[in-house]
């Protein structure tokens, strides 16, 4: 599995890092569009699936969120250490048990998600995952199945009830 050796970085703006690219150039190089990333501050730390960007100054970069700076504790012009990981997910970010049990019990439905681009899967993962209740998750995950069966595809209509 690739990896890079950790190294440090601060927030370029409000929501992301730019990558110094050193430490990033066996991913460009085979071509990795996504990577999974270590984020380390003052004894934090947290992990989480990005995409790696390229910006017209030719610098590659990531988002990093504002939750993701308040879990790691961290403000405009700290530094802070990164370490890139191969991104070795089936989606591109980890699926909730809840989500994944409603797609391998409904045959329709998982259908439906598999044949979905890579962005609208992970779009999917990730309204399911932003529910803190185990229930919440499942409720949702059987709506969201519901309404992939009925053909909705505008994610802004997943949570609709009809």
């Amino acid at each position: 599995m690739l990896k890079s050796l950790p190294f440090e970085v601060t927030l370029a703006d409000k929501q992301s890092v730019i990558l110094p690219e050193k430490p990033i150039r066996a991913f460009i190089d085979q071509n990795h569009k996504r990577v999974k990333v270590t984020a380390t501050f003052e004894n934090q730390h947290i992990e989480f699936y990005a995409a790696l960007k390229k910006e017209k100054t030719g610098l590659f970069q990531i988002y990093f969120s504002k939750n993701k700076q308040k879990e790691l504790g961290i403000f405009m012009n700290d530094y802070f250490t990164l370490q890139v990981f191969e991104d070795t997910s089936k989606y591109g970010v980890d699926m909730s048990e809840e989500l994944e049990a409603v797609l391998m019990s409904d045959y329709e439905a998982c259908t439906i998600f598999e044949s979905l681009t890579p962005g609208r899967k992970r779009s999917i993962i990730y309204t399911i995952s932003r529910y803190k209740s185990a229930q919440m998750r499942v409720n949702k995950a059987l709506l969201i199945t519901e309404n992939l069966k009925r053909g909705i595809t505008d994610p802004k209509l997943w949570l609709k009830k009809n």
